[in-house]
């Protein structure tokens, strides 16, 4: 990239940058609470089952979300959805924050996975529509926000969990109060054109054959992600600022392998083939991560190598969705991801029940098998799916894929 154009990526206006803040914030929800899971579990003399619901709640709710914030932003415009979602996560952060009683917390969760799902489905046409330099100098600094976001969460948690669990529910309410107001003062949306969604769009969309295969895959395959994101913790045995660097390094990994490593395989091989050899690969470290639970450094080791691969199959997956249909887009994007969230709801709680009853590496093989079942998924659908691998994304398509992807 030349000189002149990296320095037009950065001269953006000032309401692109508070967009961009934002998005960091939002990001680094994704891994703020895994270092604080063992804390709250002692703290409010909750279950590890109990516990992991905090991942269900948020969850559930962000994937059943993703079926209305289209219908919602299209006729609401963009800063009003961006501004509610923000609104949603800063009361609900400050109210886990404050709760007394673990399903206190878990209830509070469940608010905060409405106001994340109205703020990610709308933060990146913000960022493309108001970026100066086109829509490449957007995904760059759209990729910036990942990766910082991402990477930062966990370390953030770790440090704040160090003297109280409360501490990272604080921060984010902060952050995002921050982020309201530099976007309710910064950003312009004049002349924004509204094109109304129907609310049955995402519904009818699972209709679709290759899109229905996607989804379906999906949901086996964020099985695994989730059980080794919320449940790594309690075999760790770590103190937060422990399982914060793990993370950190998960976070790391996880985005630059998304942002940078899944479009140089893509451009070399179709998206099924690149699906078709990385899932297997992640069931092959879940199995290493069972073999290797009770040893914390070989566990740290299996978590980073996971975030590679979890960042590679979350951007093909969700390039291809964009490919599968003639859909629209966003109408594509969010009926898969409600659907796929599901099962990242159900894998937490399942994860802790597991290991009570049977073994911390238990929930690693069912894991396993779960990606594996994912991998089958794909390799009998590849028929219907042969327009995931005919077509070639736009750049701000391939943005979507990186943000869509990593926004659980």
């Amino acid at each position: 990239m030349s000189g002149a154009a990296t320095a037009s990526i950065w001269r953006q206006p000032m309401q692109v940058w508070a967009v961009a803040f934002a998005c960091v914030v939002a990001f680094m929800g994704i891994g703020l609470v895994d270092p604080i899971l063992p804390a709250i579990a002692e703290s409010l003399q909750a279950s590890p089952v109990e516990t992991e619901l905090l991942f269900t709640s948020y969850l559930l709710v962000t994937g059943l979300a993703m079926l209305i914030t289209s219908y919602i932003s299209s006729r609401i415009g963009a800063k009003a959805t961006l501004l509610i979602g923000l609104t949603l996560i800063i009361a609900f952060s400050l109210a886990c924050a404050l709760s007394g009683s673990v399903d206190a917390v878990i209830g509070f969760r469940a608010g905060w996975g409405l106001g994340n799902a109205l703020f990610i489905s709308t933060a990146l046409a913000t960022i493309v529509g108001a970026a100066s330099g086109g829509s490449g100098a957007a995904i760059i600094l759209y990729e910036a926000a990942l990766g910082i976001g991402i990477a930062v969460g966990p370390l953030l948690g770790g440090l704040l969990g160090e003297v109280s669990w409360r501490g990272p529910f604080f921060g984010v309410a902060v952050l995002m109060a921050v982020a309201f107001i530099a976007i309710a003062v910064l950003l312009r949306t004049p002349g924004e054109k509204r094109e109304p969604v129907r609310l049955s769009a995402p519904f009818r969309a699972l209709g679709r054959p290759a899109l229905a295969v996607l989804a379906a895959a999906a949901l086996f395959y964020n099985i695994g992600f989730f059980v080794l994101l919320a449940f790594s913790p309690f075999p760790l045995g770590f103190g937060a600022m422990g399982i914060g660097f793990t993370f950190f390094g998960w976070g790391v990994a996880l985005a630059i392998t998304s942002v940078w490593v899944a479009p140089i395989l893509t451009r070399r091989m179709p998206r099924t083939a690149v699906l078709m050899l990385i899932l297997p690969l992640l069931a092959v470290d879940l199995l290493a991560a069972a073999l290797m639970v009770d040893s914390p450094a070989g566990l740290v080791v299996c978590i980073v190598i996971g975030g590679m691969l979890l960042g590679i199959v979350n951007t093909v997956l969700t390039e291809s969705v964009m490919e599968a249909t003639d859909l629209p887009r966003s109408v594509a994007s969010s009926s898969y991801s409600a659907v796929r969230f599901l099962g990242g709801a159900a894998a937490p709680p399942l994860a802790a029940l597991l290991w009570h009853l049977y073994g911390a590496a238990v929930p690693y093989l069912c894991a396993a098998a779960s990606v594996l079942i994912a991998t089958v998924i794909i390799a009998l659908g590849r028929r219907v799916l042969a327009p995931v691998d005919a077509r070639e994304l736009q750049p701000a398509d391939e943005a979507a894929a990186v943000l869509v992807g990593d926004a659980a």
